[in-house]
């Protein structure tokens, strides 16, 4: 099959592209390079253009391609709170040109990386897709508005889709050979491992939530076992319909658990400082992952100790990330 991953250059998106092109699918990525590492997906085929000024029907024409993967997003919280107009344009924008795209010029076939943030703050934990769906933050309203949008073209123009909505990304390929790298960095795993590396001291934002422990906690998931539940779903699209699942482990760690399994698997203690909580963060977020079990035959094979660890041997071997 011959796939294009939109936002390829990106932490999951690269993940996807290398583990589709192990199983044979013939990739090319597309990616306007603000965020993403051209080294990260380890020589496969790139395009540059960016989703909102880019000419997408024209090259979709000319790609011939047979199904979208979508990932480009803008997706740091805080700055969704304190930039929203920046979620609206690229994250809602950005997709509807794409999707207008693919209307004229095909494939029909698309998997979209959605996210846990579209529930919001959750009455029931473990969340079930059926959960009520109100985002407190724009990059959660921007997710959110896209999947809306995805129900409509399905209905209207034949498109099959599938939202994936991840809980927490994490890890790195097994080798060290390629990991999370951004600019503007805000995950838990990786700052953690940067402060290890002489980075500045973690901070632990928050500590005074509703939780056994103070801190926030959070559904860890492998990257790689995210990039097969991607390729799981694309096997499972049918056309004119729009379905979402779950990703995730259905199982939780805390702030301090994830701290704690750092500490384990480095044998470092951790520097770190308490600090107010962040804007739009949820107390606890936390999959019911058994309708993806049940549909998609996607059930996650790695712990947060692999993910850890991982993550360590990417940061250790690439303290500068991409760059070196």
């Amino acid at each position: 099959m011959r796939i294009l991953i939109v936002g390829g250059a990106g932490y999951i998106g690269s993940h996807t592209a290398r583990h589709l092109s192990k199983q044979g699918h013939d990739v090319v990525a597309l990616d306007d390079l603000s965020t993403g590492h051209l080294a990260a997906l380890g020589g496969l085929p790139l395009v540059h253009l960016d989703l909102v000024t880019g000419d997408l029907t024209s090259f979709l024409a000319a790609g011939r391609f047979d199904a979208v993967m979508h990932f480009a997003a803008r997706c740091i919280v805080p700055e969704s709170v304190e930039k929203p107009s920046i979620y609206w344009r690229t994250n809602v924008l950005g997709t509807l040109r794409l999707l207008d795209a693919m209307v004229t010029s095909g494939p029909r076939r698309l998997v979209f990386s959605s996210t846990c943030a579209t529930y919001g703050i959750p009455t029931e934990v473990p969340i079930p897709e059926g959960h009520p769906q109100a985002p407190i933050n724009a990059y959660g309203k921007s997710k959110l508005a896209v999947e809306h949008v995805l129900g409509d073209y399905a209905r209207a123009h034949g498109l099959g889709a599938i939202a994936l909505r991840y809980f927490n990304a994490a890890g790195a390929a097994a080798d060290g050979a390629y990991g999370e790298d951004h600019t503007q960095e805000t995950h838990l795993i990786p700052l953690a491992l940067g402060a290890l590396l002489g980075g500045p001291p973690l901070r632990v934002t928050g500590t005074d939530y509703p939780t056994p422990d103070g801190t926030c906690i959070r559904d860890y998931i492998h990257v790689d076992d995210l990039a097969r539940a991607h390729a799981l779903a694309l096997e499972r699209i049918e056309p004119g319909t729009f379905n979402a699942f779950n990703i995730g482990t259905g199982a939780g760690h805390s702030v301090r658990e994830v701290i704690d399994t750092i500490e384990k698997i480095t044998g470092r203690a951790l520097p770190r400082t308490d600090a107010p909580r962040r804007p739009g963060d949820p107390p606890t977020l936390v999959a019911r992952a058994d309708t993806a079990r049940a549909q998609l035959g996607f059930t996650p094979e790695r712990s947060l100790d692999d993910i850890v660890a991982s993550a360590w041997r990417w940061h250790e071997r690439h303290p500068r990330g991409y760059a070196g």
